[in-house]
């Protein structure tokens, strides 16, 4: 009987691509080249059986130099491991020429599998319940008999993770959260009802009530949030369809069309429901069932980018989950893993006191002022040189050109979706990665389409301004200092500065770039957004729209609104800041804002 070929593995599902990108468009790279993993080879076992009369030896030696003459080689598609040499046992005469074959072509030092073992029919074995096969995966092994006799497999003790020294604290301080904006994806976490896909001004989310959930940490991805609760708990909601939340949303049910619904949909007694997935639009727990933690960890800090979450440890660790996207698709987690959508243990970063996430890349800082990056280095956003025979180095942890010594290192970061931000004990503000509008605040060659800058450089402008927040967006960042100012550069071409057209045309060419129909494009300068009434404290941006929290207690917006992600509750673009005012805010002191791809929450503290 010819040998069976094995069944072909099926190919891996490929990830869903974000069908709701960023409004922004990166600088072109590289081809990314896929690399398809191999399949996992298949063992043949062998059972010993009691030992052969002499005359069976004679014929299995006779039917044995018959078969070896006769035999063809046929190729395989899985590959069948040597079996190891055992004592000759009582079977069918056809096995038993097959052993002998199998062990003739050892002696002769061949590199030929022993493929006739594999099939030969099933050994005799007196007085023993006969083995039965069982396909686990791609591989197919052979249970043991109820009776057998073999000795045990001995236990492998598992290493259990230790916990460190504790060098965090999490926030205590629980919040009311206020979310506006597009939620057709989730990322707004109102829940199935059609009053939660586009919110024009600030609703606060009654499912996560502070007296009830009691949020402490908030961050927004592209499409999806992270949150983290009083009692140590990851919340997720929003897009999932490249593992950014950390837990299974599968769902039997299926969107619906919200605008062609017929007379019957449209009665007075339709169901309030938007048609999304319940698992996603919900905020729910990060599944830790798989991932090993130390015991009694907590959890400190969270950050997003677009497909990706990450979360920091009282003892300095990092955990993460999702993937990092490049111009061509999906890059990967990690060298080994395209995507992964359960947390894990993100190594060789220890004693890491702050995480932040820009569109595909993370930096991290540890207790003695050195910044790790990681993740998609194509806009060179993680401070080091990636090459294209070499790029998934990028995707593990590693230091760069920043200062580290004790009088000087670095004591906060921050990023843009493809640019990079840290502050030194001096108070000097680097910038680096993509700068084809600036966004870096080095002027050098800000309106190039393939400005880069390299290593982490000076902003020069930003010298003695003491700044306490900065944050970059798609194309443009901005800051505020101590004194109170709010200082914005780089794209401006949709509102993203925040300053009257008018008014930035005035700064003039040292400051300005401007098109080819003399209108302002780029402001190159780190320049001040005058209409805010108050002293900026923490400032919020994202694709091209940004948000400012005031001492006062009060947010001001701008930028494109198209989703109203301004919160303003109109969808053209708010050229000017503005202050966001509704019901729901305008008794209330805030004190945080995040901003997502098409959405923006703030928070403020509960009572």
């Amino acid at each position: 009987m010819p040998p069976k070929r094995a069944a072909s593995k099926a190919a891996a599902p490929v990830a869903k691509a974000n069908t709701k990108a960023k409004l922004t468009k990166p600088a072109p790279t590289t081809e990314t080249k896929t690399e398809t993993a191999k399949p996992k080879a298949t063992r043949a076992t062998t059972e010993p059986a009691p030992k052969k009369s002499p005359a069976e030896t004679m014929i299995s030696k006779a039917e044995t130099t018959t078969k070896a003459d006769n035999t063809t080689t046929t190729k395989k598609t899985s590959t069948t491991g040597t079996s190891k040499k055992a004592a000759p046992k009582k079977t069918t005469t056809k096995a038993s020429a097959t052993a002998a074959a199998t062990a003739t072509a050892a002696k002769k030092g061949t590199k030929r599998k022993a493929e006739d073992d594999a099939s030969a029919p099933p050994a005799k074995k007196p007085a023993a319940k006969k083995a039965t096969l069982t396909t686990t995966s791609a591989r197919t092994k052979r249970e043991a008999p109820d009776d057998a006799d073999e000795a045990p497999a001995p236990v492998k003790k598992t290493k259990v993770m230790k916990k460190n020294a504790v060098i965090n604290r999490a926030p205590a301080q629980k919040l009311n959260v206020f979310v506006f904006g597009e939620g057709t994806a989730g990322e707004l976490g109102l829940g199935t009802s059609k009053k939660a896909i586009d919110v024009k001004r600030p609703r606060l989310n009654p499912a996560l009530a502070a007296d009830k959930v009691g949020v402490v940490q908030i961050e927004a991805g592209g499409m999806h949030v992270v949150a983290l609760t009083h009692d140590n708990k990851l919340l997720t909601w929003g897009v999932n369809d490249q593992g950014a939340l950390g837990r299974d949303t599968t769902w039997d049910g299926g969107l619906k069309d919200m605008k062609d619904g017929d007379a019957e949909e449209d009665s007075d007694d339709e169901v309030d429901d938007n048609g999304l997935n319940p698992k996603e639009c919900n905020p729910a727990e990060v599944d830790f069932s798989k991932t090993e933690l130390a015991e009694d960890t907590r959890w400190v800090q969270v950050t997003a980018g677009d497909s990706c979450t990450f979360a920091l440890t009282d003892d300095g660790r990092v955990y993460g989950w999702g993937t990092f996207r490049g111009n061509e698709g999906i890059f990967g987690f990690d060298p080994q893993t395209e995507v992964a959508r359960l947390p894990r243990l993100v190594p060789d970063l220890k004693k890491i006191t702050k995480i932040t996430a820009g569109a595909n890349h993370v930096l991290a800082l540890d207790s003695n002022g050195s910044v790790f990056a990681w993740g998609s280095g194509q806009q060179n956003q993680l401070g080091r040189r990636i090459v294209e025979r070499t790029k998934l180095e990028g995707l593990k942890p590693r230091e760069f050109g920043l200062p580290k010594s004790k009088k000087n290192h670095i004591v906060d970061i921050a990023t843009g979706s493809y640019h990079s931000f840290a502050i030194d004990m001096a108070g000097n503000v680097y910038g680096w990665g993509l700068n084809n509008f600036g966004e870096t605040g080095i002027p050098d060659n800000a309106g190039q389409d393939d400005a880069l800058i390299l290593k982490p450089k000076i902003i020069e402008a930003l010298r003695g301004k003491n700044v306490i927040s900065i944050q970059g967006g798609g194309h443009h960042s901005l800051c505020a200092t101590a004194d109170g100012d709010c200082l914005v550069w780089g794209r401006m071409d949709s509102a993203q500065s925040g300053i009257e057209v008018d008014d930035v045309t005035a700064l003039g060419e040292d400051v300005v770039i401007f098109d080819e129909k003399s209108k302002p494009r780029i402001i190159k300068v780190p320049t001040k957004v005058t209409a805010i009434d108050g002293a900026a404290s923490v400032v919020a941006s994202s694709s091209d729209h940004s948000v400012v929290i005031t001492k006062e207690g009060r947010a001001w917006s701008w930028g494109f609104s198209a989703n109203y992600q301004t919160g303003q509750g109109t969808t053209e673009d708010v050229e000017e800041a503005t202050m966001i005012e509704n019901t729901a805010t305008r008794d209330v002191r805030l004190n945080f804002a995040t901003t997502g791809g098409q959405f923006s929450i703030v928070t403020s503290s509960a009572l």
